[in-house]
């Protein structure tokens, strides 16, 4: 077999390499996609929400609602002034008594409230 080279073939291949045809470039640096938060929020609030609510629920006093419960006790002040009214510790050992947990506490259970679950 006898290999001929043309020069018009190296021309015209020589032609095409300069003015890019049939050539496709690259981007040399990738692009990432606009990220968009309000999804990844989402999915965010309500994954707290499920991590969230077993706390709020979680029953605080182990012993509640047995004879050996120690928060079952409570002590009240009666001040002087007939005018002011007793002052109890069952309103706050009360609901732990009771088996509630965390919401159920007087000062902290509104806080708790603004938590999802």
């Amino acid at each position: 077999m006898v290999l001929k080279k043309s020069g018009a073939g190296l021309a015209v291949l020589g032609a095409a390499m300069l003015l890019g045809a049939g050539t496709a470039h690259a981007d040399p640096l990738p692009r990432l996609q606009q990220t968009d938060v309000a999804p990844a929020l989402g999915g965010l609030t309500g994954a707290l929400g499920y991590g969230v609510a077993p706390v709020k629920d979680l029953r605080l006093d182990p012993f509640a609602q047995s004879s050996a419960d120690v928060l079952n006790n409570g002590v009240a002040v009666q001040p002087e002034n007939s005018g002011l009214a007793p002052v109890a510790t069952t309103a706050v050992t009360g609901p732990l008594s009771n088996g509630g947990g965390a919401k159920d506490l007087p000062a902290v259970g509104p806080l708790l409230g603004v938590l999802p679950g």
